[in-house]
C-alpha cells in the first residue's frame, strides 16, 4: 500500500511511502526542470544509473557519485558537485536528485541549497535512517573538524520517496542503527511505535516485518507535524524542532569522540539513556521511563552503555552543540513518556552522575 503523508509549511511536499515508486519521481520533479543531476554514493552505481536512465526520458540526465557515508560530508566534495553543475550548465530551474543514506541526503540537500541560492531536490533515502530522520525536514549540511552539521542551510525538497524494496538489501547491523531514530519518535511523541517494537521486538529489526511500515510512517508522521509548525528551529522556541534532537546532543558527541566511527542511530541510542538519566536524576523522569529506555533500545540490539573515561572529551563536543546557548548545555529532555521539554545548564555534578550510569 502507498502512502503518502504531507509535509505542510511555506513549502509543502509529499513523502510517499510504499514499494516500486520510481515512477512517481517525475511528477515530484515537475515540468520546469530540463537537467537533473542524481548524486549518489559508489554502492548506488547500479541504481543511480537506472534513475538516470528513467529521467532520460524527459530530461538531461547525469549522475555524480560522491564517497560513502559521512566521508561525503566534507566541503571539498561539496564543491566538487558545484564544479560538475558547472561544467554541465545548470540553470535556477534544474534539479537535483539524491539517492543513498542520510550523508548522500544531508549533502545532495546541501548543493541544491547553494546552487544559484537553491534548486529544487528530490529525495529517494535508501537506508531506514535516511527514510525517517535525514531525508524529511529540509535539514542539509556538512561536517567540520569543528563538528557535525555545523554548515548548512533549510532547503525543504520536492518531495521524498521512500521505497521500502530499497530496505531489502540494507545490511541488517545499519537496519537495527536506524531504528535509533523511530524508537526516539515513540518517546518524545507516539507511544505506539513503542508498543509496535515491544510486541515483536524482532519484527521490528527486519525490513519485511508486519510492522515495518507503520514505524516507517508514523516515525515519518511525528517529523512532518514538528517541522511544519517550526521549518528553521528557531533559537527563540521553547522546544519546537528541537524535540526531535532527543539523544543527540550525547550521541553527536560520541560519534565526534569516535570520529564518526558510530552509527548515528547507535550513538543516539545511547544518547537518549544519557538524558533519560539525566532527567530522573534532575527529578523529571521516573526511573521505571529509564528503565523503558534501556529496555525498548536492548530489545532491538541497540547499544546503551559507553566507554568509562571520556567524559572530559564528551564534555567538550557537547559545548559545540548546535543547541547550546553560550556557555549554557541545553538537553531535549522528558518529564514521562511523550512530553518531551529543555533542561537548560544543569548542575555540572548531574551531568557527570548520568556520564556514569551509561558507562562501563
Amino acid at each position: 500500500m502507498t502512502e503518502r503523508i504531507a509535509v505542510a509549511g511555506g513549502q509543502p511536499y509529499d513523502v510517499v511511502i510504499g514499494r516500486g515508486l520510481l515512477g512517481e519521481l517525475p511528477q515530484l520533479l515537475g515540468d520546469r526542470p530540463r537537467k537533473v543531476a542524481v548524486i549518489h554514493p559508489a554502492a548506488l552505481t547500479t541504481s543511480a544509473t537506472a534513475v538516470r536512465d528513467f529521467l532520460a526520458e524527459s530530461y538531461e540526465a547525469i549522475t555524480i557519485e560522491v564517497p560513502e557515508a559521512e566521508e561525503a560530508k566534507t566541503a571539498a566534495v561539496l564543491e566538487f558537485c558545484w564544479n560538475v553543475l558547472g561544467q554541465a550548465g545548470f540553470t535556477r530551474t534544474d534539479a537535483v536528485v539524491t539517492l543513498g543514506g542520510g550523508a548522500t541526503t544531508d549533502l545532495g540537500g546541501f548543493v541544491a541549497a547553494t546552487w544559484l541560492r537553491g534548486v529544487p531536490v528530490v529525495h529517494i533515502p535508501t537506508t531506514l535512517l535516511a527514510m525517517v530522520d535525514a531525508a524529511v525536514g529540509g535539514k542539509t549540511g556538512i561536517n567540520t573538524d569543528a563538528g557535525k552539521n555545523l554548515v548548512g542551510a533549510i532547503h525543504p525538497p520536492r518531495g521524498v520517496l521512500c521505497d521500502l524494496n530499497a530496505l531489502d538489501s540494507m545490511p541488517r547491523n545499519d537496519y537495527i542503527a536506524g531504528l535509533g531514530e523511530v524508537i526516539k519518535c515513540g518517546f518524545i511523541a507516539d507511544p505506539r511505535i513503542l508498543d509496535l517494537v515491544e510486541a515483536d521486538p524482532d519484527a521490528a529489526t527486519r525490513p519485511g516485518g508486519a510492522a515495518t511500515q507503520e514505524l516507517i510512517s508514523r516515525s515519518v508522521a511525528v517529523k512532518a507535524a514538528v517541522v511544519a509548525d517550526d521549518l528553521g528551529e528557531s533559537v527563540d522556541r521553547t522546544l519546537g524542532r528541537q524535540v526531535l534532537n532527543y539523544g543527540h546532543t550525547f550521541g553527536h558527541a560520541i560519534e565526534k569522540v569516535e570520529q564518526y566511527r558510530w552509527r548515528h542511530g547507535a550513538a543516539v541510542s545511547v544518547g537518549m539513556v544519557y538524558v533519560a538519566e539525566l532527567a530522573r536524576l534532575a527529578g523529571r523522569l521516573s526511573e521505571a521511563d529509564v528503565q523503558r529506555h534501556r529496555d525498548v533500545l536492548q530489545s532491538v540490539g541497540l547499544p546503551t552503555q559507553y566507554e568509562a573515561g571520556r567524559w572530559d572529551r564528551l564534555l567538550s563536543a557537547m559545548r559545540s552543540d548546535k543547541k547550546a546557548r553560550g556557555d549554557l548545555l541545553r538537553f531535549v529532555v522528558l518529564d514521562g513518556i511523550a512530553r518531551p521539554g529543555i533542561l537548560q545548564g544543569p548542575d555540572p555534578s548531574l551531568l557527570v552522575a548520568a556520564y556514569e550510569e551509561v558507562s562501563r
